[in-house]
């Protein structure tokens, strides 16, 4: 299985950065994990494994807990060439035509989050979604 976290925009704050780094290799200690990082939508989805399963993050997607998220990952990571790839937009979001060639379509949240605060939720859930599936103490589940 691998998971491809894709985000529009690079990390520079260095607290950021850090904390995005921290998850990743927590991340990397149960999957492979790449984060692929682009100017613009178009770059990101040129850049974006072409197999596996396209994942947007949007606010109007559908909105599930922690446990039905690591049942999906366990799910799509099965299928397929087991790549999940995650998408992050920019300030703008993710434009419409991406947003329906995508298999899913999530909800960090009901609230409008910055981008880079989505993609630390995001690398948080996912991390945690990992711990849950192979029940370690983190998830507290």
């Amino acid at each position: 299985m691998r998971i491809v976290i894709g985000a529009v925009g690079k990390l520079k704050d260095k607290a950021i950065r850090s904390i995005a780094d921290d998850y990743l290799h927590r991340i990397r200690r149960f999957v492979r994990c790449d984060e692929v990082e682009a100017r613009d939508i178009s770059g990101l989805e040129r850049a974006l494994p072409a197999d596996g399963r396209l994942v947007a993050l949007e606010v109007d997607g559908e909105t599930i807990d922690s446990r039905q998220l690591a049942r999906r990952i366990e799910d799509w990571g099965s299928t397929g060439k087991g790549t999940v790839s995650f998408l992050v937009g920019g300030a703008e979001g993710i434009p419409k035509a991406v947003s329906q060639r995508a298999h899913s379509r999530l909800s960090l949240s009901q609230l409008t989050l910055p981008h880079r605060l989505a993609r630390i939720v995001l690398l948080e859930q996912v991390y945690r979604a990992f711990t849950i599936i192979r029940g370690t103490p983190y998830a507290r589940e």
